[in-house]
């Protein structure tokens, strides 16, 4: 698919307000039909229950005061403002558990428990094994008595919820090793948050979601993110891509609603990376035109830094807002830090934006390794106020219920508000002041 500089063939609005749309870059098909669009953006827990300060730190096993209960952390950030992230945070590595509760964890990096490709996935398919550095973390690890504890209390977790009749410490040392590899050596990781609930919360409706963390820490979030997948990449040469992806609350996939963030290699691109850079192939002007040109063109440009733009825009299956790098670099892992902050900067006031009680799903993009086609990184972030249906199943078409205008105008006042209150960064401009010229991507030139 090669798509045209003819926008009627992706974005049409007829007489009656009906506005039909195809996704340039995936192909797939929206409607947005009048009279389906006045529903709130979200919905605020029913019947919130009020919570102490145990709850705080237990509520999930994301918790702060139930760390025994994921694998063992990769690494965390504590706060140092000498530290070597920037912001004020310091990363500690390969913590032993006597050392877990030494420190308050900003941000934790652990394994995930269910891996969507699993350590026997890349073994068997890729002859993939334990690094000398994971090896050597996970004999130390089950050396240690509370080490050895840690492991099986998790590694029986996981075979319970497998409807395995298994018990880690009655298997054989080799055994034990070879079901822990994932733990020290997987493909598939969890950035964790702190927070469960907001420091003033009082009920169990005040989560911590993106928009509740400050900018230093949604930086540091941020940060941490793109090192994991630097880190998911060295470590794995099999692997094509690094998805990263954060679904925040159980409607949008989530199992705990605990802020966090998912990293996950896989060997191949995906299909939606193919469809766009196979398209970009043959019209390097493609994101440009497609992604902040549109916007200029329809007025749908929320906020610009010097480095990033965020923008509503059009063919997805739900409401959509998009931020993109400017950057002449296209993997965040090789920007300088001030591009990855000014990413950061604009998602986090979309999320400002958009609230805490919005199931959303935070989508990254960025070109794959051994991919040469410039594809500017970008996070999509898609609200998920609907579900899909019989209609959608059969014909493959999707009604999103808000129209990008109706998304626009909902959510730049909000971002004057969160700016007037600096519940955002400074820097940002938002609406016309943009005055964006177009061709902003340079990674797409």
């Amino acid at each position: 698919m090669t798509p045209s500089g003819n926008e009627d063939q992706y974005y049409r609005e007829l007489p009656d307000g009906t506005i039909k749309q195809t996704n340039p870059f995936s192909g797939v098909q929206v409607w947005t039909v009048p009279g389906r669009g006045a529903r709130p953006l979200g919905r605020p827990l029913a019947n919130p229950r009020p919570i102490g300060d145990a709850e705080r730190v237990s509520a999930c096993s994301f918790c702060a005061d139930r760390l025994l209960e994921t694998p063992p952390e990769k690494c965390r950030l504590v706060g140092d403002p000498f530290g070597d992230v920037r912001g004020g945070f310091r990363t500690l590595r390969h913590l032993p558990v006597e050392e877990l509760t030494a420190s308050t964890a900003e941000f934790r990096r652990v394994p995930n428990l269910f891996e969507i490709l699993t350590w026997q996935y890349w073994h068997d398919n890729h002859g993939i094994d334990l690094s000398d550095d994971a090896r050597s973390w996970q004999e130390s690890y089950l050396a240690d008595p509370q080490g050895m504890a840690h492991v099986c209390r998790v590694l029986d977790a996981k075979f319970a919820a497998q409807g395995l009749s298994l018990r880690a410490d009655r298997l054989s040392a080799a055994d034990l090793r070879r079901e822990s590899a994932p733990f020290f050596g997987g493909g598939h990781d969890v950035i964790i948050a702190r927070r469960h609930y907001a420091d003033d919360a009082a009920t169990t409706a005040g989560l911590a979601g993106s928009g509740q963390l400050s900018v230093v820490e949604h930086r540091a979030f941020m940060a941490m993110t793109v090192t994991a997948t630097a880190d998911l990449y060295r470590a794995n040469p099999q692997a094509r891509y690094v998805a990263v992806f954060q679904n925040w609350l159980r409607p949008a996939g989530a199992s705990f609603d605990h802020l966090h963030k998912q990293l996950v290699a896989i060997d191949e691109i995906g299909a939606s990376n193919e469809s766009a850079l196979e398209a970009a192939a043959d019209d390097p002007s493609l994101f440009n035109r497609w992604g902040p040109d549109f916007a200029i063109d329809h007025h749908l440009v929320l906020a610009a830094n010097d480095h990033a733009v965020a923008f509503v825009t059009f063919g997805h299956r739900y409401p959509a807002v998009e931020v993109w790098s400017t950057s002449g670099i296209d993997q965040p892992w090789r920007m300088d830090p001030e591009e990855v902050d000014a990413v950061s900067d604009l998602v986090h006031a979309v999320h400002v934006a958009v609230g805490v009680d919005v199931p959303s799903n935070e989508e990254w993009h960025h070109r794959p390794v051994q991919v040469t086609t410039p594809m500017p990184w970008h996070i999509v972030l898609k609200l998920r106020v609907s579900n899909p249906a019989g209609f959608e199943g059969g014909t493959k078409i999707y009604i999103n219920t808000i129209s990008p205008a109706s998304l626009c105008a909902r959510l730049l006042p909000r971002l004057i508000d969160a700016r007037r209150e600096h519940r955002i960064a400074e820097g940002i401009r938002l609406g016309d002041e943009c005055d964006l010229p177009r061709g902003v991507l340079r990674a797409a030139h």
